[in-house]
């Protein structure tokens, strides 16, 4: 029964993470850190900054799920996450979302760059607040608007291996940007 729990409560914190979405992010990330140098950018820093993009998103997807709990309980599509179905405490779920926030912060500050962390951090709370608290419930406009957090991505990798936001990476930004509101 020990078992069987901590598998459940394994996989209420992995549904917390919306790994889908987070697998997304990163590729888009990833993309952007392939484009910003010739040949193969420097292994370490590639797999640091896949990981504090990762932690983040998956932290803002932790942070969603508790500002959206009481409305995930009256929605038919999310009713079973593990918040409205008391699976997991809020307490719990937002020091889970703050833990993963820290690391996120501190990997990409000490192991990837200053301008990375800040621009995740704008990212993050412009997706588990600025897009989850106000616009969802403000405006139908509120994926074209929420879209940017979707789509920084690709900007924060290129930053990652480069330290700037480069042209270029405003591109790959507003390519997304521009795709996402269809889609």
């Amino acid at each position: 029964m020990s078992n069987e729990k901590t598998t459940i409560t394994w996989k209420n914190h992995l549904e917390l993470c919306k790994p889908k979405v987070v697998a997304l992010l990163v590729f888009t990330a990833n993309v952007g850190m392939l484009l910003a140098v010739p040949g193969m950018p420097p292994i370490a820093l590639f797999i640091y900054a896949t990981i504090g993009i990762g932690l983040a998103s998956a932290s803002a997807a932790a942070i969603n799920h508790f500002i959206d709990q009481k409305a995930d309980a009256e929605m038919a599509r999310t009713q079973n996450r593990p918040l409205p179905q008391g699976d997991l405490s809020s307490a719990n779920v937002l020091s889970f979302a703050g833990v993963l926030g820290v690391l996120a912060m501190l990997i990409l500050v000490f192991q990837v760059n200053t301008l990375t962390a800040i621009l995740t951090f704008i990212s993050l709370i412009g997706y588990a607040v600025i897009y989850t608290v106000y616009l969802k419930r403000m405006t139908p406009q509120n994926i074209v608007i929420g879209g940017a957090a979707g789509a920084a991505p690709p900007l924060l990798g290129w930053c990652a291996m480069t330290g700037e936001v480069h042209p270029y990476a405003l591109l790959l930004f507003l390519l997304i940007f521009v795709w996402t509101p269809p889609h």
